[in-house]
């Protein structure tokens, strides 16, 4: 093969900013002189830390046609402008005059952009958009901030996750990112929904500078059709991505030049210094895990669904190379989708309009679906790819192993769309990957058990898959999802086990992992092995088996599996090497288990910290 291309991409950043006429300049000032004017309150500089933003927008134009033309009443200019632009300049002071606004272009004409204006950017020979995420491949939590507002701080969960931001430095970061937009020549603006239920779902508006992000969240969102951008009416989030432009890293709550910021007072989100367009897809997941609980009573959930020709519901949870994706794309069932949903009193519903699947070592044989499903209107990230056939070296890692792809969801054959069902959940999988060899191959849990794996979202590193992990490593994220939750994970997992006991769903602990010993002695479990005991509980099989006790664990496991040897149900029956080994590597895995939870314990109920494993 010839030798392989490396997409970096250079963004083209203007050294000083374009300062704007004085009669649309927006600033921090500004924007606090014209709040003062509307409270009549003069001493706004000494306010400055207690003012409430609000997003002001004209009736009138709420009620205009969508491109129905409105004149401008600048000064510096006659030009006729459009809702969306008087929207944009009004609510975030956009630059209309000097800045064309694209507003929800199309495909073709995203990927010309891309080519165009953007380095990095290329055709695949499966028709796909390539391009460069910058230096930033993948998320950046420790740089995320929910700012603290009298009308969210009582309900967010407060820590390492969530970490507090002043609104006014929200606001420095707003102008600082608005400054940005208004020194292109074009920007682009997508309005779409995030939720497939009319009933719940949001208006959401992103506002980039990059085809790329656009046409990404074109994919991830909810396209609306002709008629529903028509009576579209006012966002109800917005995202302002400048992440070509760096965060000052002096601004008071900034550690470093990326920030991520979210402010459920102005519903809105702010991202500079990281062009990684996976933090606009969990930034809008992050905003879903605060609305639908609170706002609505509705669970959201980090998983997949699928459902059976019966119209049975199944939710999938696991954390990265657990097989989440691959068990949950069966060819005998309808995908719902594969990473977020909600889980309302009508039903499960998905929250995206298009998947975002790891491309490292995808090939057609192992995952057929996603492979097929990246073509015209898809995007790759970060790949490798040959410079002259375009063809796409899935097993390079060279420049990240997070490699990616979005694509709409009806890029996959058995999709179900709309991603919603009426029926509720019938079976509740945790997925994990045990390293260690202890956790059995499949456990049925209790409400509280399933409460508690819920919570401590298990799954074990192996060797090679980071820096410096030498040795399986147990690792633990709240809910399978703990960098997006705004919530305590207790209030999730309370509202999971009240779903759960109202609709009769069963749950069941499932280890993709190791059998026999530990990474390096034992063997993984065959994939066509966690196959089979997914197809025995869609088929009622082993809700009706028996069972027997796994001790210290306390988990319930089945006694035989139609497709799966017997032997290997029960760890401690396959175990390689001394009895004595396996009694404390198993003692070892139940005490992080017991330490993790300590982290949760003083607000969840004692009887689902009593779930856990037991060591005498």
């Amino acid at each position: 093969m010839n030798s392989l291309r490396r997409l970096v991409y250079k963004p083209q950043i203007s050294t000083r900013l374009f300062t704007a006429p004085n009669s649309k300049q927006f600033t921090t000032i500004t924007y606090l002189k014209s709040y003062n004017s509307k409270t009549n309150n003069n001493n706004f500089n000494n306010n400055f830390n207690s003012i409430k933003v609000k997003n002001y927008s004209s009736n009138l134009l709420k009620q205009l046609a969508l491109k129905n033309p409105v004149k401008s009443f600048s000064s510096k200019t006659t030009m006729q402008h459009t809702r969306i632009e008087e929207e944009l300049h009004e609510n975030a002071h956009i630059d209309y005059d000097r800045v064309a606004i694209q507003w929800n272009p199309s495909v073709a004409q995203l990927y010309e952009d891309a080519l165009k204006y953007e380095s990095g950017s290329a055709i695949s020979s499966s028709g796909a958009l390539v391009t460069a995420s910058g230096i930033k491949t993948g998320r950046s939590p420790k740089d995320k901030r929910i700012v603290d507002e009298p009308g969210s701080t009582n309900e967010i969960w407060w820590g390492p996750v969530n970490t507090k931001l002043p609104e006014h430095v929200f606001l420095i970061n707003r102008e600082r990112a608005v400054d940005y937009l208004n020194t292109r020549s074009r920007i682009y603006v997508f309005d779409g929904f995030a939720g497939w239920d009319p009933k719940y779902r949001i208006k959401v508006r992103v506002v980039s500078a990059r085809a790329y992000h656009s046409l990404f969240m074109r994919n991830m969102l909810i396209r609306p059709t002709t008629k529903e951008l028509e009576n579209y009416g006012t966002p109800d989030f917005t995202i302002y991505n400048a992440g070509a432009f760096p965060a000052n890293r002096f601004t008071t709550g900034m550690t470093s030049t990326t920030s991520v910021s979210i402010n459920f007072h102005m519903n809105e989100m702010i991202i500079l210094g990281t062009e990684y367009a996976g933090e606009m897809k969990k930034g809008i997941f992050t905003v879903m895990h605060y609305l639908m609980p609170v706002k609505h009573k509705v669970l959201s959930l980090h998983s997949s669904a699928n459902e059976g020709p019966n119209g049975d519901v199944s939710i999938f949870f696991g954390l990265s190379g657990t097989g989440k994706t691959t068990l949950s794309a069966d060819p005998k069932r309808f995908l719902i989708g594969d990473d977020e949903h909600c889980w309302s009193d009508d039903g499960i519903f998905n929250i995206e309009g298009g998947c975002y699947a790891k491309c490292i070592n995808l090939s057609p044989e192992k995952e057929p679906e996603i492979f097929n499903a990246i073509r015209f209107g898809s995007i790759l990230e970060n790949v490798v790819y040959d410079p002259h056939t375009r063809v796409v070296n899935y097993d390079d890692s060279s420049l990240t192993e997070n490699t990616r792809c979005a694509y709409p969801i009806e890029y996959i054959p058995n999709a179900k769309v709309p991603c919603i069902s009426s029926d509720h959940p019938k079976n509740i999988i945790l997925l994990t990957c045990d390293a260690y060899g202890i956790l059995p191959p499949v456990s049925k849990l209790s409400s509280s058990q399933s409460m508690y794996h819920f919570i401590s979202g298990y799954t074990a590193k192996i060797a090679g898959t980071e820096d410096g992990v030498t040795e399986p490593e147990a690792t633990f994220s709240a809910c399978f999802g703990q960098p997006f939750l705004v919530l305590h994970p207790y209030r999730y997992a309370k509202m999971l086990a009240d779903k759960m006991d109202h609709h009769k769903a069963d749950a069941w602990l499932i280890n993709t992992g190791w059998n026999g010993g530990a990474y390096g002695v034992g063997e993984r479990i065959k994939l066509k092995y966690s196959r089979a005991i997914i197809d025995a509980i869609h088929s009622g099989e082993l809700a009706k088996t028996e069972y027997e006790n796994y001790d210290v664990f306390n988990l319930q496991i089945p006694k035989s599996c139609s497709g799966v040897p017997t032997e290997i149900l029960n760890p401690s029956k396959t175990w390689k090497g001394a009895k004595e080994n396996f009694i404390k590597t198993r003692d070892e895995l139940a005490k992080r288990f017991i330490e993790n939870f300590k982290i949760y314990q003083e607000q969840t109920d004692p009887e689902v910290v009593r779930a856990g494993p037991t060591l005498s």
